[in-house]
């Protein structure tokens, strides 16, 4: 069954959304940091600390996990600083 939605893996880079890490003051340098970004093809990735197997048992109800699919978790004054860079729907 085909999904709905697939990852492109063929999609670059194009822009920071928000503010670096370090800026935010999530990260000493710039090793590891969590991060969004907007791809080529409207797609946004997201870095962060990978959490899966953690939260795959608490996860509510009608919230569903495929086996290629992995729960990250970004600092919340991350997304708050993308927040001007996110156009609305």
């Amino acid at each position: 069954m085909a999904r709905a939605w697939e990852a492109d893996p063929s999609a670059l880079f194009v822009k920071r959304l928000g503010k670096p890490a370090a800026e935010l003051g999530n990260s000493k340098d710039d090793d590891e940091c969590p991060d969004i970004w907007q791809l080529s093809n409207g797609d946004v990735a997201v870095i962060g600390r990978d959490l899966t197997a953690h939260y795959r048992s608490l996860l509510p109800g009608e919230v569903n996990l495929g086996p290629d699919e992995r729960l990250v978790v970004i600092p919340g004054n991350m997304l708050s600083a993308a927040k001007v860079d996110i156009p609305d729907a």
